[in-house]
């Protein structure tokens, strides 16, 4: 009877053993976000971000989404049910230094009750190759998907702190991780997004506050009615950009529905051990780890591929 207890006792010091190198490194258990906290959504009246604010508001959650201009809105059905509104703009500095005033106006202030999950979703979408992308574009597209969010998560990390939990969800994209001709600008400003929020994860861990990143796929949010282009139409770029821009919008709009990724959010917002990357669509489950594999080229060439070019 001696030999598996001897056995046993062999493989409880390898399992330990194994093991010792990475403790501490892995996600450790954090205080979650419970019904009746405030959930801060960006973009909350179209697509992912009008998703994700109804999910959260059917769990229980108050929820305050923000709209550029919340007052321009055709009707109160353009309004997710349960959400209240407050204006912002990303890309005006004066409109992201406001947020603070907006957030008490309604409850949400110091001595209030604080946000205790912000869902950085707003955004802009844009395409255009690089020789044609002009300055002022670029500028504008990185202060909304930048610096924007991260002025809306500076404003927010104090009251988080000093309650001890948060949750911040940063909305990237694929592209952010898997790069596409011709949208570079787009896919740069995903990858800038991730990696301030994979170093913020480090840094905010000890106070109890999760930091996730959400790369979505295509998806079908009507998101190609509002992207900025940028092409010179009797330029070089123009065909190949025609082909990549229409097999875009038709994988778009063969997407995953914006409720599976709001779903996917709700979890990084309530789970105690959040990862650090979550995504769905466009054959996620299956490309993520195809990178880890595959020379990088190759990686680059089925992208392409994928879009026809």
């Amino acid at each position: 009877m001696a030999e598996p207890s001897r056995t046993t006792g062999h493989l409880t010091r390898l399992f330990t053993t194994l093991r010792s190198p990475f403790r501490g490194l892995t996600t450790p258990s954090l205080p979650t976000a419970v019904p009746g906290d405030i959930a801060l959504v960006t973009g909350a009246t179209s697509g992912i971000g009008r998703a994700t604010a109804q999910t959260l508001v059917g769990l229980g959650f108050r929820v305050i989404g923000t709209s550029r201009n919340p007052a321009s809105l055709r009707s109160t059905a353009d309004t997710p049910d349960g959400v209240t509104l407050v204006p912002l703009d990303l890309g005006d500095p004066e409109s992201v230094a406001a947020l603070p005033g907006e957030l008490a106006r309604v409850g949400a202030g110091p001595g209030q009750d604080p946000v205790t999950v912000l869902v950085n979703n707003a955004g802009e979408s844009q395409s255009g190759p690089l020789e044609e992308l002009p300055g002022d574009a670029l500028d504008r597209l990185f202060r909304i998907n930048v610096t924007g969010q991260v002025g809306v998560t500076q404003h927010l990390l104090p009251a988080m702190r000093e309650q001890g939990r948060g949750r911040i969800v940063f909305v990237g994209s694929m592209l952010g991780s898997f790069p596409l001709a011709h949208r570079g600008s787009y896919g740069a400003s995903k990858a800038a997004v991730k990696a301030f929020a994979f170093s913020a994860r480090r840094e905010l861990r000890p106070f109890g506050i999760g930091v996730s990143v959400m790369e979505p796929g295509a998806i079908d949010t009507g998101i190609s009615q509002r992207r900025t282009v940028y092409i010179d139409r009797t330029g070089p770029y123009a065909a190949e950009f025609d082909t990549m821009l229409n097999r875009l919008d038709a994988n778009e709009r063969n997407g995953v529905p914006a409720g599976k990724v709001a779903a996917v959010i709700a979890e990084a917002a309530t789970t105690d051990r959040p990862r650090a990357l979550y995504a769905t669509g466009s054959g996620a489950a299956v490309a993520y780890p195809a990178s880890r594999l595959l020379p990088r080229d190759v990686l680059h060439g089925l992208v392409a591929r994928r879009h026809g070019i």
